[in-house]
């Protein structure tokens, strides 16, 4: 197993765990309250998380030899969205756990051999490439559930390295869905913590040092929330952008989902 695929597992691990902690604990009110998605309640948060769970499951196990339920998606969501609030957030727990329990059922020489068919992408992918999107799913949705109780919450560290390095790598597919590039005029790369970001015809993320007329002063994990369109007021306190391009500029290249 690679370094960054055993990363990428422990942190998806991490954050269930902590979740798994929060999520009894929580009131109907907080869970019918807002969350850091700007269209979502808490609760609905936790529902997306789960039922993408089960979703993300299904081609993990069938690349793996293992029993699934072969439900489509459209069935899927549809039983999500018609439970109630404390529902969802009880089944994103029980759904995240067996994802979970079959990432972690995995020999090495299936982690290193699995070609996993997500359906929605032109061929399989590795299964680095499977669960460092779960991760970016994951790390970008705990955080949109604690930032409801904690507006000073931030996306956690570690997840935030591991991501800036997906996106620099196999997962740097997704900014072309993600991002607007034509929202600045001309070429812009930004220095960021830990590499750079450049947004011409199309946006990408390196690693390591960078020639830049820009810099990003702010935090890892504050560049990942801006990549998911999450650094918008008032959770961009103490984040800044020097040289010739502005933070709303970058906001607007990255409108989030």
């Amino acid at each position: 197993m690679s370094l960054l695929l055993d990363r990428t597992i422990a942190s998806l691990r991490a954050h269930h765990d902590d979740l798994a902690r929060l999520v009894p604990t929580l009131t109907g009110e907080q869970l019918a309250g807002p969350s850091g998605a700007s269209e979502w309640t808490v609760a609905q948060v936790l529902s997306h998380l789960g039922s993408g769970a089960e979703i993300s499951r299904k081609p993990i196990a069938a690349a793996a030899g293992l029993p699934y339920d072969d439900e489509d998606n459209q069935t899927v969501w549809a039983r999500w969205d018609g439970s109630q609030p404390g529902e969802q957030a009880s089944a994103y727990v029980e759904h995240d756990a067996a994802y979970l329990a079959t990432l972690e059922s995995l020999t090495p020489p299936q982690q290193a051999g699995l070609s996993v068919d997500m359906g929605f992408l032109p061929a399989p992918v590795p299964l680095l490439v499977a669960v460092g999107m779960r991760l970016n799913e994951v790390a970008n949705h705990a955080w949109d559930v604690k930032v409801a109780l904690d507006p000073a919450a931030r996306l956690d560290a570690e997840a935030a390295a591991i991501l800036l390095e997906l996106i620099a790598g196999d997962l740097g597919f997704m900014l072309t869905f993600s991002s607007r590039p034509d929202q600045v005029s001309g070429p812009v790369t930004v220095d960021i913590p830990g590499g750079g970001l450049a947004i011409g015809d199309s946006v990408s993320v390196t690693t390591g040092p960078v020639v830049a007329g820009a810099a990003f002063d702010g935090p890892q994990e504050a560049v990942i929330r801006l990549l998911s369109g999450r650094l918008r007021p008032p959770y961009d306190a103490g984040v800044s952008v020097s040289g010739h391009v502005t933070l709303d500029e970058l906001r607007a290249v990255f409108p989030g989902y």
